[in-house]
């Protein structure tokens, strides 16, 4: 871009986003360099699964992860941001088992060697395509970092994480109660049930009580339970009160007959028990529910599993053995009605737990799966937030966590699939088994070579909980573990809290003896601008983040979600705000086109002056500006992302376009060559210190505007904005005088021309003003030519004196202690005005009749209150309405306009005023 002689008219995205992010990584930018004695940034992009397709939640953490990090980095920091992908087990398996279906053919009969191959063959050709969109987000990661958890060095790393645990017996395989999917038929995590709200049947079934001479129960006695899923019944081996149930009491210790199979269960007493539920006793299923689990292991209760892996009952269901769960509920429902111990059946509405890959209903069961005792690992994890190690932002998220980690679980790690880290154990024909990091060659207990690796995987959060430093090379001393870790924060959704970041945690401490990150920041849900969470069986439109990138771009998303979230908050989608973001690109490159218009070829930019030397606006713009800096630089060291930005948007678009700018043009349009040369350098540099503080939220547009202003002369010893020193506060621009004064000034400006608009002045037209000034007549003085030029006023009939009469037939306006007369003569006809105010007022008075009357009847009482307050907001507009109508009125007839009068004149006209600014934003 050599001697450009214009800039191009508009910004368009389509053209730079892709050129410019390819140029930042060819020239090496993203890509840190050890620097020993530099403390660096590091982050760990929580890793998308190599199935998916960029949403909301990935741009969500990339907006906030990209800023973070581009702030940094142009604090001269080494920083890195550390990119990859999941392997995502089950997800993976289940489109790569749909792509064989189709093939008519099942993983099954490719058995599993040729199975796994396909899936990397899906992998090679699908895997990256969400990095390539993560990339047109503008994310600038280290690439040449890119891992995978499936890579031969991470997979490695968890091979070793596994032997520790499972050597210190940390590890061990037994019966417990998980999340089974009869679909994929595997264990699922908790994080991999969706629970949906549905209206399911509430069953109500009679338990016969066992005939006891001793406490005279006869065969006719019963007690009732209710449920939600009676093929349970099957497996139920207790019935449970509350021990403080009075209608219970006598029952307690007593036997119930199970309905259909007709074995002994025990009434038990347990505070577990919910007295409003049902009848207040309740079934108790240990085997295929989780409160029935502990209850069942606190009363030493049988644990019996009455289902299948594809979901069908097995032979512990006697009769219903063979038939699938839901057929097997009919057919017991039937039974039950028949042996007249089904009462009734009502409506019921509760969660339902589904699989998150294929929809199927989730059924807790006892199953023999592998599992990490938690609880040793989780003290070290509860004691790094509480000792101060770790921050979580927002703090509020401190207790959530710890309610969590005290009351923890043992996590079950494996999973009946293919694809997945295989658990390095195996087992020989005397029963042994061996744990080794690499494959063995014979059982390591009695020397047999006959051995057979476990058939199960692992959790993919089990390889996910390594991943901020397997990923720097752990368990190697590599030089990137060495200086890059810890790293500094971990940003991602609230929702995932325990599932991930807790894990990571846990494991950071176990194997390296280091926190995994000294912050975890928290960002909230993406939900539909009217609250409602995103999903794919409700889509709006703005549903998919690249179709939002592709209408308005990346920065505009990016600017839209950073300004409209607060941590730990769930975030709104506006897509009216997303086109404000776009516009206010558009913006900014018309600023940048404004000033490269005005500067001259080959003239050297000069430095900015002593501003005590500089004029009232000049010092006004600067002290804005360094004051903005500061700002932005404490909401950022306070993890208020959103605020900060927001004040570089009013900053630019409020102060610097709407009020410096056209305020420039006077000297730029003037015949002082001196101030023309000081009044571009302001320009450039003000501009330079906004892009600068933008770039982080808004990198594309930013960048391609700075590059266009070194293209026409603006000094900089850096080639790129990305990589530019981030702006400081200079307190020698601070000052408080010319802010104030200047802010007399605009006062002025918005006033008269808030009375054009209000009495429908054309735009052009420069019309006559006296102020009388007071006190400020010397800076009114001084400001002569910005007032006339932004109010629009005609020099020749524009007048400034410390104190001056009102004339006849001029509307007085009051700005602090001064005054402002409009002479109306000037402005408009003022008959034909009158006679349009005074139809106007008499409308709004009978407006204001009629809601008097409405309220005052009958419709006051009667109404829904939502109703009426609507017709009492009415009556307070028309009043106020009417009032400024009529203070209009008096400045033309001569009369007195009372102070409340002008000030409701110029609140109606300033609230219209910041509509129509607000509609000219979304032009």
């Amino acid at each position: 871009m050599s001697n450009p002689t214009e800039m191009p008219k508009a910004y368009d995205p389509k053209q730079v986003e892709k050129r410019l992010y390819d140029w930042w990584e060819s020239r090496g930018y993203f890509r840190p360099r050890i620097e020993p004695g530099k403390k660096p940034f590091v982050i760990s992009i929580p890793p998308p699964n190599i199935t998916g397709e960029l949403h909301h939640g990935h741009a969500m953490f990339l907006s906030f992860e990209d800023l973070m990090i581009r702030w940094h980095r142009m604090l001269g920091e080494p920083t890195l941001w550390v990119p990859g992908s999941d392997h995502a087990g089950i997800a993976t398996q289940n489109v790569v088992e749909k792509a064989l279906a189709k093939q008519g053919t099942t993983r099954q009969q490719l058995g599993r060697e040729e199975f796994i191959k396909r899936v990397w063959d899906w992998k090679a050709e699908y895997g990256d395509i969400i990095t390539h969109q993560i990339r047109s987000m503008g994310a600038s990661c280290d690439w040449t970092r890119e891992r995978f958890t499936l890579d031969e060095g991470l997979s490695r790393a968890v091979r070793e994480a596994f032997v520790r645990l499972y050597e210190k017996g940390l590890i061990y395989r037994g019966p417990r109660l998980i999340n089974w999917c009869p679909r994929c038929e595997t264990a699922i995590s908790d994080l991999e049930v969706e629970r949906e709200d549905t209206t399911g049947k509430l069953y109500y079934v009679k338990y016969r009580l066992e005939p006891n001479s001793k406490f005279k129960i006869q065969n006719s006695e019963f007690i009732m339970v209710a449920t939600t899923r009676p093929e349970t019944i099957l497996g139920d081996t207790a019935v449970a009160v509350h021990p403080r149930d009075k209608r219970y009491k006598k029952l307690v210790g007593r036997i119930a007959i199970l309905p259909a199979l007709g074995r002994k269960i025990p009434i038990v007493a347990d505070e577990v028990v919910d007295i409003e539920f049902g009848t207040g006793a309740v079934k108790v299923t240990p085997a295929h529910d989780a409160t029935d689990y502990d209850l069942g292991q606190r009363h030493n209760l049988p644990m019996i599993n009455v289902m299948n892996p594809n979901g069908t009952i097995n032979s512990e269901g006697g009769p219903y053995a063979g038939m699938d769960r839901l057929d097997a509920r009919k057919k017991l429902v039937a039974d039950l009605e028949r042996e007249g111990l089904l009462d009734h059946i009502e409506d019921h509405a509760h969660a339902l737990g589904h699989c998150q890959r294929c929809d199927t209903i989730v059924e807790p069961l006892i199953s023999t799966q592998w599992f990490v005792k938690i609880a040793p690992l989780a003290k070290k994890a509860i004691k790094a937030v509480k000792s101060g190690d770790i921050q979580i932002v927002p703090a509020r998220f401190n207790k959530v966590y710890y309610d969590w980690m005290t009351n923890i679980r043992d996590w079950c790690i494996s999973r009946q699939l293919w694809w997945g880290h295989r658990i390095p154990v195996w087992y020989c024909e005397n029963g042994h088994q061996t744990c080794a990091r690499t494959d063995p060659t014979e059982c390591a207990t009695c020397g047999s070579k006959n051995i057979q690796q476990d058939e199960d995987v692992l959790d993919t959060w089990f390889s996910s909980g390594l991943w901020p430093f397997s990923t720097l090379g752990w368990p190697d001393e590599t030089d990137d573990l060495k200086y890059f870790y810890p790293t500094s924060v971990l940003e991602t959704g609230y929702d995932i809290l325990f599932f991930w970041v807790a894990r990571m945690i846990m494991d950071g401490l176990e194997f390296t003896g280091k926190v995994p990150f000294y912050t975890v920041y928290l960002h909230g849900l993406m939900m539909h601008k009217d609250g409602s969470r995103m999903s794919k069986s409700n889509p709006y439109p703005g549903d998919n983040p690249l179709e939002v990138i592709a209408d308005y771009s990346a920065d505009a998303l990016r600017y839209t979600i950073i300004t409209s979230s607060a941590p730990g908050n769930d975030t709104k989608l506006d897509l009216e705000k997303v086109e404000h973001a776009r516009n206010f690109g558009n913006k900014i490159w018309n600023m940048a086109r404004f000033i490269t218009s005005n500067l001259k070829a080959n003239e050297p930019i000069t430095p900015i002056p002593n501003p005590q030397t500089l004029p009232l606006a000049d010092r006004w713009i600067l002290s804005r500006l360094h004051h903005v800096i500061a700002n932005v630089n404490d909401y950022f060291a306070r993890w208020d992302f959103g605020e900060g930005t927001r004040q570089i948007h009013d900053f630019l678009w409020s102060e610097f376009a709407d009020w410096y700018i056209e305020a420039a043009k006077i000297a730029l349009y003037g015949n002082d060559a001196n101030a023309q040369k000081r009044t571009r350098a302001i320009l450039l540099y003000a501009l330079d210190q906004g892009l600068r503080l933008l770039h982080p939220t808004m990198p594309f547009v930013t960048e391609e505007t700075w590059q266009q202003l070194r293209a026409f002369g603006m000094p900089s010893q850096y080639d790129a904005l990305m990589v530019a020193d981030w702006p400081q506060p200079n307190k020698m621009f601070f000052d408080a005088r010319a802010e104030k004064d200047f802010a007399i000034v605009m006062d002025i400006i918005r006033t008269i021309r808030n009375a054009r608009t209000e009495f429908n002045v054309e735009p052009g037209k420069r019309i006559p003003a006296l102020i009388s000034a007071g006190a400020a007549s010397a800076l009114l003085e001084s400001q002569r030519a910005i007032i006339a030029s932004l109010a629009r006023l005609e020099p020749g009939a524009f007048q400034i004196a410390k104190r001056a009469a009102k004339p006849a037939q001029s509307l007085a306006l009051v700005v602090g202690k001064i005054e402002i007369y409009l002479p109306l003569a000037g402005m408009i006809e003022i008959e034909k005005e009158k006679a349009r105010l005074a139809k106007e007022i008499a409308q709004a008075r009978a407006d204001i009749e009629r809601v008097e009357k409405l309220l005052a009847g009958e419709f006051a009482k009667k109404a829904p209150k939502q109703v009426v307050e609507k017709q009492r907001d009415a009556l307070a507009a028309n009043r106020e309405r009417a009032a400024r109508l009529d203070a209009q009125l008096a400045g033309l007839e001569g009369r007195a306009i009372t102070k409340a009068a002008t000030l409701r004149l110029r609140s109606g006209r300033a609230k219209e005023t910041r509509k129509g600014a607000k509609k000219k934003t979304r032009k």
